[in-house]
């Protein structure tokens, strides 16, 4: 005789506790953003009403004499201020890592010391900076001279073919912390075994990174690598710090989040134009959707993890 059993009824507990998290969440990043896309294909009539106009904005910021010559050029900056973070800082961070999992002396000290710069404030690192390198009375030039380099100072801020390398170099030495720490959680991560036996058949401590750890972080590197995207083209606030947000000077530090606050806010003699700088904003927000989905895609399911 067959009885009917209750069906199980579905955990409501679960959405008591997701539904705070949901709702802010959805207030403060989903809802500016749909409004914000939504924006970029308006225009403000002088009665300050939109107006819808299509991809009129992207138009105007592809081919417009005055937005194209910023977009354009703020774009490149911002692929520099990118691959200068991605071959400098992730391979300093990386090696950094690999010195400390190799057991010297002091690794906890040192572990603290480099990731310090990451949890100071940027407008701190960025006033210190500019009294580093200033060319009045900065130190930079000094300490060249210490080590015999004193002909190669230059005031690199000042001028447009260095300051954009030199804020990001800052950059780096801001956040170099970040991927050195998730680089050396990922080594110290890798079984004994591996490394013991490597060491068994001969290899040296070169080849057992290159040939043993290195293949098993690749998807910490792939992770490090999308977060340092998003992170440089969502950067602001030290070249806004350092250089205003006119990104001086003659806007060779410009990047996408400058020209957006530029447009949007307005600066001394140019207007704001939200709906400009929601079409801006538009455009950072497919550029790092274009990059994730790249990363998914192309990296992320050729690269698989290790299992303990």
């Amino acid at each position: 005789m067959q009885t009917d059993r209750p069906g199980k009824t579905f955990p409501t507990y679960i959405l008591v506790f997701l539904a705070p998290a949901v709702i802010i969440y959805t207030l403060f990043m989903v809802y500016p953003l749909i409004n914000s896309l939504r924006l970029s294909f308006f225009s403000i009539t002088d009665q300050n009403q939109e107006l819808f106009i299509g991809l009129a904005n992207y138009i105007k910021l592809f081919t417009d004499d005055v937005f194209s010559v910023r977009f354009w050029g703020a774009l490149k900056n911002n692929f520099v201020f990118f691959l200068v973070h991605l071959l400098v800082q992730n391979t300093i961070g990386l090696l950094l890592a690999a010195l400390l999992t190799s057991g010297i002396r002091g690794s906890k000290i040192y572990r603290t010391v480099l990731f310090l710069p990451t949890v100071l404030s940027v407008v701190i690192i960025g006033f210190i900076w500019q009294l580093i390198l200033n060319p009045l009375w900065g130190v930079s030039k000094t300490l060249l001279g210490f080590v015999g380099l004193a002909s190669l100072y230059k005031p690199w801020l000042g001028l447009p073919q260095y300051a954009l390398v030199t804020v990001a170099l800052i950059s780096v030495w801001q956040w170099i912390g970040i991927p050195m720490i998730l680089f050396y959680t990922a080594l110290i991560g890798i079984p004994d075994e591996l490394v013991e036996a490597a060491r068994v058949d001969g290899a040296t401590g070169w080849e057992v990174f290159w040939r043993i750890k290195f293949p098993l972080i690749l998807p910490s590197v792939g992770i490090v690598t999308i977060l340092t995207f998003v992170g440089n083209f969502n950067a602001f606030d030290l070249i806004y710090t350092m250089k205003g947000a006119n990104a001086g000077p003659e806007f060779s530090t410009d990047i996408m989040g400058t020209l957006f606050y530029r447009t949007f806010f307005g600066q001394q003699l140019q207007l704001g134009n939200p709906t400009m700088g929601a079409t801006i904003a538009a455009m950072m927000f497919l550029i790092i959707l274009s990059g994730v989905l790249i990363y998914t895609f192309a990296w992320q399911r050729r690269v698989t993890s290790y299992e303990l």
